[in-house]
């Protein structure tokens, strides 16, 4: 590429100059991608440009992500591809350019916001990527968050290379698996490989005398007598399925049959699962500061894992109780929900609890009221350490399996794997770093608020400590061609006069992998599903969609024939709520089409303690006055009793209603897949998840929340289409619900998890994937950086 662009260069020298002159005047010493591109296609439309048009100088500017200017100098950060970044600088008088290092882009970024260039440059320069060179690495974009896969085939060719060495670590790795001290799998008796595999034919030749049905106590003091304890199956058809995998890999290794055999193993009987920030409680919480979809998805997803684990461990022929713990912190001053409760059983499950631990300042006292995600930072070692104690004093003994939750969630996990040696999994849900325009920039001007400092540090450890990562979607990890992923964003980033990333996260890693969630089906199906309704809520949902105003909502839809827009989420600006008022009430005719209807937040400002959550009422009821919207819209106050969501959804269906998710960013979105299956046509933002859940046209439509006019044409011309075609609402329905039962339950969501923790577990256990070297490397980047900027 730098060849061919000196030589355009040196043909085009005026024109180049030109255009770096016009984004040289716009005065800025930032620019986004979104002005790079209109600023070139505006000059290249023109008679001065037209010679750019279809060059690759043209394709180098748009794909820039970000330019960096301060005269005579340009930087570009030019994302060639998904997960792949070139950095270039122009000198503007000489019309000169050469490729830099990532280190000499964000030097010059750290100038531009320090005001200074400085040749003494000791700045803490982060390179992660050393430590994993000789680590195996997808090359492939179409590969990112197929991890597991990948990392299979890799590690099976090196453990199977050497005749015997893979035969030898899967037998003393069969031989570790126990129960409470009682032996699993192997016992005494078989004492090499060799015999192993002796007794694994003579065991099928036994069992192909048996009828299928047989279970596991009848022939156990056989198998014993054989060297083999409970483990393998609990019919004879299952035990030995099971051994004929372990025969064949012995036999000629395969990747697939190797991954098949390790999901059967009984590997996983008790798992922790962190969430600390919020109100983490099962009823009373939802639209509390900081507690939203995380709740929901971890009280779902510990049902499923339950329900799966209990049909692993039957399988394997186990008679046992998984345990779940939920750790998470202990607020006293609680209000009405239970979150001052230490100990509370999960509703709709057997073994399954929230275990809650206080924070604790630096003086050892419990700190009694809530404390904003922002500002948790420094409680969360102690937070640690005093979760541990809990753990083992509850489950008797260390758990198989860590998994965490957000950036506090994950470094807790982090903290706690490494003292207890177990398998760890991180959910990020969402990144804070790219919600906020040049935060990592910036830092410094917003630490006060948020802390990112310790916030982003806390993700760089946590990410590149994990045994595995799972996200929903792949846009978490990668974005898209013309969107930069939230863990693609980690790649390379600065904190100017803190440290600079050079190498933070790689994409290409094999620990990424998709594991979509799903939604209730006891709650959430379809509305023409009669004898499931929930027909006797209808009378109080009939009041909240089209009640009088009163103190739980505003508004009051005056035209009740009309269908209806509903939208339903946190109050916050990236939610993207008033965003949708104001598109609705800047358009006359879908106003004339469509009722809104709002679930969001609190409707009193003087009933809310989140600074953002009081910013949106008070905008909220700006524009319900500029627009005199209050016999058209109606907003109710967030809702927490997930039965009555359900039948909401199907309420609204009932009127050929839609589900609009507005959000200029969605990590994955609950709330689209809730409504998909209940039958009700979605439309949701193409930032994030939601642009993989719907198939555009089939199963809901795509919105870019950033023009809202066309979100508002999009509505209208549905509505329309609806109105001469009575078959196309239906449609659209029925095909969100069968892409929703197709793609997103979570029954596939808890099987796979749970395949992916024996997976990684076994390779953690026989090769090194421990990384013993970056791992050493981390616990000095936590005590000498971490641990200062979170201090008290």
């Amino acid at each position: 590429m730098i060849k061919r662009l000196d030589e355009f260069i040196e043909q085009h020298r005026k024109e180049v100059y030109l255009l770096l002159r016009r984004l040289h005047q716009l005065g800025r010493t930032l620019l986004l991608k979104s002005e790079i591109e209109h600023e070139c296609n505006q000059f290249c439309s023109s008679d001065s440009g037209k010679n750019l048009k279809n060059t690759p100088f043209e394709k180098l500017m748009l794909r820039t992500e970000v330019a960096a200017l301060q005269f005579p100098w340009l930087y570009f950060s030019v994302r060639v591809d998904i997960g792949k970044w070139e950095f270039y600088r122009f000198h503007l008088e000489n019309v000169s350019f050469n490729e830099v290092t990532v280190a000499e882009y964000l030097k010059f970024q750290e100038s531009i916001v320090n005001h200074q260039t400085t040749e003494d440059d000791w700045t803490l320069e982060v390179d992660l990527g050393a430590f994993n060179r000789r680590f195996p690495t997808m090359k492939e974009k179409k590969s990112i968050g197929n991890g597991v896969q990948f990392l299979n085939r890799h590690l099976s060719t090196l453990l199977f290379s050497k005749k015997g060495e893979g035969d030898k670590k899967i037998f003393n790795f069969l031989r570790v698996h126990s129960y409470n001290s009682h032996q699993l799998m192997l016992n005494h008796r078989i004492k090499s490989v060799e015999e192993l595999q002796e007794q694994l034919r003579e065991a099928v030749a036994i069992l192909n005398d048996q009828d299928a049905s047989t279970v596991w106590t009848q022939i156990e003091e056989t198998m014993q007598d054989l060297g083999f304890e409970q483990g393998w199956g609990r019919t004879v058809a299952r035990i030995k399925e099971t051994m004929e995998l372990l025969i064949d890999i012995f036999e000629a290794p395969d990747p697939a049959i190797l991954e098949k055999f390790l999901s059967r193993l009984p590997m996983l009987f008790r798992i922790v699962i962190l969430s600390p920030h919020g109100y983490f409680g099962q009823s009373n919480v939802l639209g509390l500061p900081d507690t939203g979809g995380q709740v929901v998805y971890i009280l779902d997803q510990v049902r499923a894992l339950e329900r799966e684990m209990n049909i692993s461990l039957t399988n394997q022929g186990l008679d046992l109780e998984p345990e779940i713990l939920i750790i998470t912190r202990l607020i006293p001053n609680a209000g009405n929900t239970t979150c001052n409760q230490r100990v509370e059983n999960v509703i709709g499950t057997h073994n399954a609890k929230i275990l809650r631990v206080p924070f604790r300042n630096e003086s050892g006292e419990i700190m009694n009221d809530w404390i904003s995600r922002f500002d948790i930072w420094p409680y969360l070692e102690r937070f640690a350490n005093d979760a541990e104690k809990e753990i083992l004093a509850e489950l008797g003994q260390r758990p198989d399996f860590i998994i965490g939750n957000y950036s506090d969630g994950n470094l807790v996990a982090t903290l706690l794997a490494h003292k207890m040696g177990v398998t760890q999994c991180n959910i990020a849900h969402a990144l804070e770093k790219t919600k906020y325009l040049f935060s990592a920039l910036y830092w410094k001007d917003n630490e006060e608020q948020y802390h990112f400092s310790s916030q982003f540090t806390a993700d760089l450890i946590a990410m590149n400590a994990a045994d595995f990562i799972i996200t929903s979607t792949y846009q978490e990890i990668a974005g898209t061609r013309q969107s930069v992923g939230q863990y693609e964003s980690y790649n390379a980033f600065t904190m100017p006069a803190l440290y600079r990333v050079v190498k933070g996260v790689n994409i290409f890693d094999p620990k990424f992998n998709i594991v979509s969630p799903g939604s209730d089906p006891k709650v959430y199906f379809p509305f023409w599903e009669d004898a499931l309704r929930l027909t006797e809520l209808h009378d109080e949902l009939e009041q909240i969609v089209f009640g009088e105003p009163g103190s739980d909502g505003r508004g009051q839809l005056k035209d009740p024939d009309k269908p209806i827009i509903f939208a339903m989420s946190r109050l916050d600006h990236v939610k993207n709520i008033t965003g949708l008022v104001e598109w609705y009430g800047k358009s006359d005719r879908l106003r004339e089409l469509a009722n809104l209807f709002l679930v969001a937040g609190h409707v009193d400002i003087n009933h809310s303690n989140d600074d953002e959550e009081k910013q949106q009422i008070d905008k909220m009821y700006h524009l319900l006055d500029e627009y005199d919207l209050y016999d058209q819209v109606r907003w109710y106050k967030n809702q927490s009793d997930k039965n009555l969501v359900g039948e909401l959804y199907r309420y609204i269906a009932d009127r050929r209603g839609v589900f609009m998710q507005p959000a200029l960013f969605e990590a994955f979105g609950l709330t689209v897949i809730e409504a998909m299956v209940s039958g009700l046509p979605v439309f949701a933002t193409h930032y994030g998840g939601p642009l993989e859940i719907i198939q555009h046209g089939k199963s809901g439509f795509h919105i870019d929340p950033n023009y809202g006019e066309s979100v508002t044409q999009q509505l209208i011309d549905f509505f329309e289409r609806c109105q001469e075609d009575n078959q196309y609402w239906r449609a659209i329905a029925e095909g969100g619900v069968k892409r929703v039962e197709e793609r997103y339950t979570w029954k596939l969501y808890a099987s796979r998890l749970l395949s992916l923790a024996r997976i990684y577990g076994f390779w953690k256990y026989v090769s090194n994937l421990e990384r013993e070297e970056i791992a050493r490397y981390l616990e000095m980047f936590y005590g000498l950086m971490y641990r200062k900027l979170s201090s008290f």
